[in-house]
């Protein structure tokens, strides 16, 4: 029993050492830095649209984002459950990205997943969301990204709803949302 309670408190340590001291990947590794045009859709259009990557240096993302939003989109940070402002949120319309404005989700895609996060079960389209692999806090899943500004937006996992069965576990702070009109 002894044993068991030094390896635990042995892997608790090392578990907060590799947290603290990690520097986290910002953004999707292959559009660091990477100006140039993508594809995405625009609810606003109603189609798809040419837009520029958004790319600024770490000074300019603090400038522009809160100390919160900059931990969640840039420092791949996660807010407690049930705290953050869209987890229990109703409106009708759409859920952009806090960093560059990108239409990520719409309201009728919003679904109470039970989780404290709000949960969507697919994105406005598959362009506007990037998927990587995330390999911290020792397990792998798949994190989400903006495919315009590579902002870290949180997870998905395979226990959502039809028609995807799909969960998006988005952070809040990630998050502006627009009231569309019905």
């Amino acid at each position: 029993m002894r044993i068991l309670a030094i390896f635990t408190a042995v892997l608790g340590a090392a578990a907060l050492f590799w947290m603290t001291f990690s520097k986290p990947a910002t953004g999707d590794d292959e559009m660091q830095g990477i100006a140039g045009k993508i594809r995405v859709y625009s609810v606003e259009d109603g189609g798809y649209i040419g837009t520029e990557r958004v790319v600024k240096s770490d000074a300019e993302w603090k400038k522009l984002l809160s100390d919160r939003q900059y931990h969640i989109l840039r420092e791949q940070g996660t807010e407690r459950a049930f705290t953050g402002e869209y987890w229990n949120h109703n409106e009708h319309g759409v859920y952009r990205c806090a960093g560059c404005g990108l239409d990520l989700y719409l309201s009728d895609t919003k679904y109470k997943s039970g989780t404290g996060w709000p949960s969507f079960y697919q994105p406005v389209a598959p362009e506007n969301v990037k998927i990587r692999p995330d390999s911290s806090f020792f397990i792998t899943r798949n994190e989400l990204i903006c495919a315009r500004c590579g902002g870290h937006l949180g997870h998905v996992f395979d226990d959502g709803p039809a028609p995807t069965g799909k969960r998006h576990c988005i952070n809040s702070a990630s998050l502006i949302f627009y009231k569309l009109d019905k």
